[in-house]
């Protein structure tokens, strides 16, 4: 899975005082619309990447081609991405990347940190460029309509509940734990039946931290950037870019594990 390095406290706590809502809504506003945009900036940096490697990697001339990858011909560079020992640094790289972010943020000027969300973002569209592959273009895109349907649903539920969902951080991350811990025993096993298992909780588990991460991030802004603003708030928002962005693709690739139609 993406999204191993996660910031599941919040840096602000309710005693800092509630900050008449009225005196932030519009902040509130343009902060919130400044992390989708990030986020949105991201997935179609991620689409483009993923799809301008796919064209580069195969080929429909089968003399010209170098390998076959399920029915796709396959060109030097597509055999490079998805059958030699550089597939796995592709495969790893945006999973270093997430701990650089993670890490350094606190430290980075907000440019620096945004520079490395756009790359961020290249590199899980040339990981999950090889998805072409295997699913039918169809399917694919439909898979990805039914995240952005779902994942707006749950965001908007996130924003809007009176509900106070701070309990359930501890819970999902367990979850997420859960997950990892079986998708990697199941790289051995190759077991569908796990998989499935695997793909039907990811999705609950993706979906709760959505609307739990929209939640956490109004309070933030609420409870502490709102009188701090600046570069502080600049980096949060690329960070909470960063957790829904992470929420978005864990959806979108478990929900083309369960519904997408392979090639």
């Amino acid at each position: 899975m993406s999204d191993l390095d996660r910031n599941y406290s919040s840096p602000f706590g309710r005693a800092a005082g509630r900050i008449d809502a009225a005196a932030v809504d519009a902040g509130l506003r343009a902060y919130m619309l400044r992390i989708y945009n990030y986020m949105s900036i991201g997935l179609a940096i991620t689409g483009l990447a993923a799809l301008g490697v796919y064209m580069a990697a195969v080929t429909g001339d089968p003399s010209a081609a170098v390998a076959k990858f399920g029915n796709a011909y396959l060109t030097q560079f597509g055999y490079a991405m998805f059958v030699s020992p550089l597939k796995w640094l592709f495969i790893l790289a945006p999973l270093v990347m997430v701990f650089v972010i993670s890490a350094g943020i606190n430290r980075l000027a907000p440019s620096t940190a945004q520079m490395l969300f756009w790359v961020f973002s290249a590199l899980m569209g040339l990981s999950l460029s090889s998805i072409f592959l295997v699913y039918t273009h169809t399917s694919i895109v439909r898979v990805f309509f039914i995240t952005a349907a779902t994942f707006g649903a749950l965001s908007l539920y996130g924003y809007t509940t009176k509900r106070d969902m701070s309990g359930m951080g501890s819970f999902l991350f367990m979850g997420l734990i859960g997950i990892i811990i079986a998708s990697l025993v199941n790289l051995f096993l190759a077991s569908s039946a796990l998989q499935f298992i695997v793909s039907v909780v990811g999705v609950l588990v993706f979906a709760g931290l959505t609307a739990w991460d929209t939640q956490r991030l109004k309070n933030d802004y609420i409870y502490g950037y709102a009188s701090q603003g600046g570069a502080m708030a600049e980096r949060a928002a690329i960070t909470g870019a960063l957790s829904l962005y992470l929420n978005f693709i864990n959806l979108f690739t478990l929900l083309l594990q369960l519904l997408g139609q392979r090639d």
